[in-house]
Order: C-alpha cells, then sequence, then structure tokens
C-alpha cells in the first residue's frame, strides 16, 4: 500500500469528529489476503492505534459468534467512556485465548479485518475502507502465510467470509474502496 494513501487516510479520519468518545474508529476490512494488514502497518506507521481482528477471531470459525460482542464490550465501549480497554488475544497455534492486551485511548483506532466494516460500526466509524484482491491471489498470500496444510481452512474461510460481506453489504457501504496494491477503486465524502 502506498504512503500516500495511508497519509491521506489519516489525514481523513483525524479531520472528522470522534464518535466513539474522544476516539476515532477507522474500519479496515475486505477479504482474507487482500492487503488489510499491510495497510493498517502503514496506518499505525502515521500514529494510528491498529486492533487486529486476527487477535480476536476464535480461530477459523471465528468470524461470526462472540467477535462482535467481545470487541465490543472488551474495548469500544471502554474507549466510549474514555478509559484504556482490554481484550485477551487468540493464540492460533494453542487453538485457545491467551494474554490480555491493553488498548490505550487514541486518537485514531483502526480496526483491522474481516468483519470490522459491519453494520454494528457505522455509529462509531469515521471511515470505512474496504480492500480487495483476486481469489487466487488473496488464496495464495494466505497459504504462504499460513502453511499448504491451512488450505481446507482458507477455502472455508473465504466461503464464510463471502457470505458475511454479502449480509452485510460491507463492500458497497465502504467510505473508500483500494485494491491490494492501493489504487482508490472508490471514494466517498466523509460521513
Amino acid at each position: 500500500m502506498g504512503v500516500v494513501i495511508a497519509d491521506d487516510l489519516v489525514e481523513r479520519a483525524l479531520g472528522v469528529r470522534p464518535r466513539l468518545g474522544r476516539v476515532r474508529v477507522m474500519a479496515v476490512d475486505g477479504p482474507a489476503g487482500s492487503g488489510k494488514t499491510t495497510l493498517a502497518g502503514a496506518l499505525g506507521a502515521r500514529g494510528a492505534a491498529v486492533l487486529h481482528l486476527d487477535d480476536l477471531y476464535e480461530g477459523w470459525s471465528g468470524l461470526e459468534g462472540s467477535l462482535w460482542p467481545r470487541l465490543s464490550a472488551q474495548v469500544l465501549e471502554p474507549l466510549r467512556r474514555g478509559v484504556p480497554g482490554r481484550y485477551q488475544r487468540y493464540d492460533w497455534d494453542s487453538g485457545a485465548f491467551a494474554e490480555w492486551v491493553d488498548v490505550p485511548v487514541p486518537d485514531l483506532l483502526v480496526v483491522e479485518g474481516c468483519g470490522s466494516a459491519r453494520r454494528d460500526v457505522d455509529p462509531v466509524a469515521v471511515l470505512r475502507v474496504w480492500v480487495e484482491a483476486p481469489d487466487d491471489l488473496r488464496l495464495e498470500r494466505g497459504l504462504a502465510r499460513d502453511g499448504a496444510e491451512a488450505r481446507e481452512h482458507w477455502l472455508t474461510w473465504m466461503v464464510d467470509e463471502s457470505a458475511h460481506f454479502a449480509r452485510e453489504q460491507t463492500r458497497e457501504r465502504a467510505d473508500v474502496r483500494l485494491d491490494a496494491y492501493g489504487a482508490v477503486l472508490a471514494d466517498r465524502p466523509a460521513r
């Protein structure tokens, strides 16, 4: 993802009045392997606090279920009150929740991951970013990261996330749409 796009997104988010207490929330969503984590890294390098939903999913079936209630109760609601949030990180190797991670009260919190721009986030998000890439590229990236033995998990996850995105209309509701290389595909004025 390009430096210019990250600079622009941070500037744009910080230029909008906060909607979660004094915190501005940017949701970076899109299918697995599309480039969300890379973009989030660039946003973090520009001073944003970054929360990766990979740390909150309860394994390969964690896109739905307890994800949003935990994120809301453990992170978003405390931040709304002006106090740090705290969540328990999921350890993918052990298949269990591990240590607790503190989330300070930032000016800008980037929530990155599949499901971050669900409709529930609309009241608090100042910017919803969608990142997309072709399925073959996403699968290639995922298997390079997680190993060939994760192929069946990846294929199942891709079906699950596709159903989630269709139900939530995540792509259609995004304020900014980017491709896997940071090219802007669509851009709406700030909400």
